[in-house]
């Protein structure tokens, strides 16, 4: 437990003006961030006698080595930086709502010249039409499908799109109706641009519009006696329908707003908002996050404003339980034109308090889920620690492995666990070659000792991200038996590491074993340590198979291209545009080759000789039906299949 007068700045030098400030512990990590319209008002009640501050305050204060605090120029600019710095440092004592996931959205990019539909978790460019977001990502597919039988716009990726252009045939979509195939000419783009801003006009709310049309041209088809495309105007017309069904109208008049509900205790809170567009609720999101500072509600509302609207747009209307503290900074953080309020009466109170009932209903099952687990972690943490004789619970553990083909395309992985839970922005991957990569051993060596540099030498403060690497774990574990505890255990005395524990997993008994120990520690079967060590064994393989597989397909996509000098990267884009096939450009004629754009004779001239010797090359590595091997000996090749020497 530090003591705050060991690093408490002089009162005169901080600066009694609004800004951003940031409690950093020993290792340099940034444990808390806050901001203050004045800085030496608010910092001075930091360093008071502790027994006056707040319980939670006080764990920050003894936990921190020291502060640091950076000036702004409003009290706006430094709601939006101590947002930021937040979302980048992850500090431990700030209030995070998190939940775990990224909502989907449905975006149209009307930005493009063939607007494109799709579904993202990422950031929307400028200019999309964005729907959303969506609670579950299935809800959101089948509205898509359905969207697509009426309004059949475009839905696949550049690559599809700029491939089906080139071929000349539409993809599966095109033949089965649900896109108008504007690759292949079947509708113009101005035409394919009208029915994606349709479908926009029909996902925002304007959708009688184009049910009475629809009505109307399947009374005249039938009236016609045109049953087929009347019977197809009503599937249509049903597939709205039921679009429809799945947006209920909440509100009597085309509402756009987010309604927040709040819920707290003295420990954690819980936030809901119900996104509601032209009077439907068109979305739900929710989050829960543990109370670590002295946070009222109107600061965790602000909180929750600060997350929703820093980097998105606003509504007309934002409806709030209670007003967030600096309402004035929130006001101009969301824009002048956003109606931000608490509403007294009608159906807009009665949502509200709907959406506060889910917020607490949301608080009281996440209470009953983090109780288990935090007591499950606790146990499993002390009992991993007495069982591996350390002098306390490894609050912080590190597990690697090793994942390769054959000895081919060698990664290793590094996950972190944090109190018992994944701590993935900390998660590492490393990439093994040379002698390290002759066999597990080595690069178990290896990767522990690239990790353990960082420990005895970190990087520079203003590098966070390095920063982070280069905070010690309390338990080192690998995934392997003996042989890999010893090369971990080589790696730390080759640098002198003596103040972190050690030890390995094995796959076949799950036994763990320790370094220099003859025989390996056996943990109970059911206990929640040993249920620990095999998330965390787990965990690092799958991460480690990811990487190796990600790794290996780079590897088997390299084209014969790709070696020829000269031939950079435009030049190879120029050249599948105009042959499209890497079999075609080797049929074609230098002529031929030297037409395309950026390909000039002598350039051509070289293609055609390396893609004809490596054709020549595997030939004669590979036939259809047999196998052809150098005898290196005998300075011949032989047909494994016939056992005859193939004449030079």
């Amino acid at each position: 437990m530090a003591d705050p007068a060991t690093y408490r700045p002089a009162t005169g030098t901080i600066p009694a003006r609004p800004g951003v400030y940031r409690f950093r512990d020993e290792h340099g990590r940034v444990i808390y961030v806050g901001k203050a319209k004045n800085l030496r008002q608010r910092l001075v009640n930091y360093f008071q006698d502790l027994a006056v501050l707040h319980e939670r305050t006080r764990r920050m204060v003894t936990t921190a080595a020291s502060v640091e605090w950076t000036v702004v120029g409003t009290e706006v600019e430094a709601l939006t930086l101590e947002y930021t710095w937040i979302k980048e440092f992850d500090p431990r004592f700030n209030v995070k709502f998190r939940d775990d996931k990224s909502y989907p959205y449905l975006v149209i990019t009307m930005g493009e010249t063939v607007p494109r539909v799709h579904i993202t978790r990422r950031p929307r460019a400028k200019g999309d039409r964005v729907f959303g977001p969506y609670p579950q990502v299935g809800a959101i597919r089948e509205t898509l499908d359905l969207m697509l039988r009426v309004f059949p716009i475009r839905s696949c990726t550049a690559g599809v799109y700029r491939r089906a252009e080139r071929s000349g045939r539409p993809c599966l979509l095109g033949f089965i109706g649900k896109c108008a195939a504007p690759c292949v000419g079947d509708i113009s783009e101005e035409e394919h641009r009208r029915l994606a801003e349709q479908f926009a006009d029909f996902m925002a709310g304007n959708t009688s519009t184009y049910i009475r049309r629809i009505e109307r041209q399947m009374k005249a088809a039938a009236a016609a006696m045109d049953f087929e495309t009347a019977a197809s105007l009503r599937d249509d017309l049903r597939a709205l329908e039921k679009v429809m069904e799945k947006n209920s109208v909440v509100l009597s008049d085309a509402t756009d707003a987010d309604l927040i509900g709040f819920a707290q205790d003295e420990l954690e809170a819980s936030v809901q908002v119900f996104h509601v567009r032209g009077g439907r609720i068109r979305g739900q999101r929710g989050w829960t996050a543990e109370i670590l500072d002295e946070s009222t509600a109107p600061d965790l509302i602000e909180r929750a404003l600060t997350t929703l609207y820093s980097e998105g747009t606003a509504p007309k209307e934002v409806l709030v339980p209670v007003l967030p503290t600096n309402r004035a900074q929130v006001q101009e953080l969301m824009g002048a034109r956003v109606d931000l309020r608490v509403p007294q009466r009608g159906e807009k109170k009665d949502l509200l308090l709907t959406v506060g009932e889910n917020a607490t209903e949301a608080l009281r099952l996440h209470r009953l889920k983090r109780t288990g687990d935090l007591t499950a972690r606790t146990k499993a943490l002390e009992d991993l620690g007495e069982a591996l004789d350390l002098a306390e619970p490894p609050l912080r553990i590190e597990c690697f492995d090793i994942s390769h083909s054959s000895g081919t395309n060698v990664v290793g992985s590094q996950v972190v666990f944090e109190d018992g839970l994944p701590r993935k922005s900390e998660y590492r991957r490393y990439s093994v070659s040379g002698g390290a990569a002759r066999d597990d051993t080595a690069s178990m060596y290896d990767v522990i000792s690239r990790r353990l540099r960082h420990h005895l030498d970190p990087p520079e403060a203003s590098d966070e991200d390095r920063r982070r690497f280069a905070y010690p774990p309390s338990l080192l574990l690998v995934d392997g038996g003996p042989p890999q505890v010893a090369a971990a255990q080589q790696a730390m005395d080759d640098l002198g590491i003596t103040d972190i524990a050690l030890a390995g997993i094995a796959k076949r008994l799950e036994e763990i074993w320790l370094p220099g120990d003859e025989y390996p520690v056996i943990l109970p079967r059911t206990s929640e340590a040993l249920f620990l060590v095999q998330r965390l064994r787990d965990e690092a393989h799958r991460f480690a198979i990811a990487y190796h597989r990600s790794k290996r397909g780079r590897a088997m996509q390299a084209s014969a291209l790709d070696g020829i000098p000269g031939l950079g990267p435009v030049r190879r884009r120029a050249l599948l545009d105009r042959f499209v096939t890497v079999s075609a450009i080797r049929e074609a004629s230098e002529e031929e080759l030297a037409a395309v754009d950026g390909i000039g004779p002598a350039l051509a001239a070289q293609i055609a000789l390396a893609l004809r010797s490596e054709e020549g090359s595997a030939a004669k590595a590979n036939t259809e039906t047999d196998t052809v091997i150098e005898d290196a000996a005998l300075g011949v090749a032989v047909n494994t299949a016939t056992g005859e020497i193939i004449d030079p």
